[in-house]
């Protein structure tokens, strides 16, 4: 991958320490389970990129910093994507192109015309539409990532979140992700929001 993107060097420790910040104490969903479940559904979909090496490092660095105490995780990470891409000699496009792909996971929309970036969201946002059981582990995961929150306020707050997602014309950009998980990423939200709501 490196190579692909024209690295001149490449740290060693880099990947150390990427593992080591997805497996911090204060995430429970944000962690290499999540990384894994997205390098999966990576594997399957490459083909869907214009520029897969671009996409699969911005896979890596998308939630390598996380507090969720904190509102600027994704610019962290993007900026630590774009010194990690420039240090290892790419070109300064590539790094912004990265940066840019893992900053779009802010607010996971993606212009129309950007094939690369709806891949990468699509693919982060998978997990709405996983079985119901991995699906209620997720929630429990995000629960916990947020114990600093009251019941009441977690309730309206996430109850707000899940209903932003499902007032969209549709989840999935692209066509394979929206054949096979839109129908059940949609009814996992329901219950969600309904349960949310009770």
């Amino acid at each position: 991958m490196w190579e692909a993107l024209g690295a001149q060097a490449i740290s060693g420790g880099l990947m150390n320490q990427l593992v080591r910040a997805y497996g911090e104490p204060q995430r429970h969903y944000h962690t290499l389970q999540h990384l894994r479940e997205c390098l999966a559904h990576w594997e399957a979909a490459a083909g869907l990129a214009r520029r897969p090496e671009e996409v699969e490092l911005a896979l890596w660095f998308h939630d390598a910093v996380y507090d969720p105490q904190r509102r600027d995780n994704e610019e962290r990470s993007a900026a630590w994507a774009r010194d990690g891409v420039l240090a290892a000699g790419c070109d300064a496009a590539v790094a912004d192109r990265v940066a840019a792909l893992v900053l779009a996971t802010a607010k996971h929309e993606a212009p129309a015309d950007d094939a690369d970036t709806q891949l990468l969201l699509d693919i982060d946002l998978a997990i709405l539409g996983a079985s119901p059981n991995r699906f209620a582990e997720y929630e429990r995961q995000v629960r916990a990532e947020y114990a600093h929150v009251g019941e009441a306020d977690w309730r309206t707050g996430r109850a707000r979140v899940l209903a932003r997602f499902l007032e969209r014309p549709r989840l999935y950009a692209t066509a394979p992700f929206h054949d096979a998980l839109e129908q059940r990423a949609r009814a996992n939200l329901r219950e969600s929001l309904a349960a949310l709501q009770a």
